[in-house]
């Protein structure tokens, strides 16, 4: 489910002119990254748009991380693209937040599954759709939005790779640093407080009292 759409990205990637009939490195070069890192730019804005909450500086990290990404594309060893293009809005976030004050610390005691559990759990198929998911679904685009926007980081970036941009598991532990099972405790407890503020009251209740029967 994507809640916004970004604005066309064209990042100008310089290089030389080649000879006539001379496809030179550094266009090869552009070439891979224009197939492999482009088409991950609506990610990347909608990640940097929930974790700054600014449409507009959005735009401005988007386009820094393009470049960034450019700049140290001969250090792609393969692995997800979109996912090593989200580390680095990631970083560029965090670093447009620290210059603003804007990064505060939280204390966070998360449950932690073991490696090879947390292994196994995330080669596990997700079930059908639960009724945070499908309350998202349904939702008004605005006030989804506002939900997803208050709550508090970690838990909004993992709703946000997971649910909203399809992260696998192991990509989204890839983007955040944190280990899979943390990855699963932060997005149940995101998940969670989207249920207490998009589904009827009770209704969080109700679907806790029918799974421990």
């Amino acid at each position: 489910m994507k809640t916004s759409a970004p604005p066309r990205f064209t990042p100008r990637l310089a290089t030389s002119r080649p000879a006539a009939g001379v496809r030179s490195p550094a266009a090869a070069n552009i070439d891979d990254f224009r197939q492999l890192i482009l088409p991950h730019l609506d990610a990347a804005y909608n990640l940097a748009r929930y974790l700054t909450r600014d449409a507009v500086l959005s735009e401005d990290l988007v386009q820094d991380a393009v470049l960034r990404a450019f700049r140290a594309f001969g250090q792609y060893r393969g692995g997800s693209p979109r996912a090593w293009l989200l580390t680095i809005v990631r970083n560029c976030c965090r670093t447009a937040q620290a210059r603003a004050g804007g990064v505060v610390s939280l204390v966070i005691h998360e449950s932690s599954l073991s490696e090879e559990a947390a292994a196994q759990f995330g080669e596990v198929p997700d079930p059908n759709p639960t009724p945070e998911e499908q309350a998202l679904r349904n939702a008004d685009v605005s006030r989804v939005r506002a939900a997803i926007e208050a709550i508090p980081e970690p838990f909004r970036e993992a709703v946000v790779l997971r649910d909203l941009e399809d992260l696998s598991y192991a990509e989204v532990a890839e983007v955040t640093g944190v280990p899979v099972g943390t990855v699963m405790s932060r997005l149940s407890r995101g998940r969670a407080m989207l249920a207490k503020e998009l589904l009827p009251a009770g209704s969080g209740e109700d679907e806790q009292s029918r799974s421990v029967k």
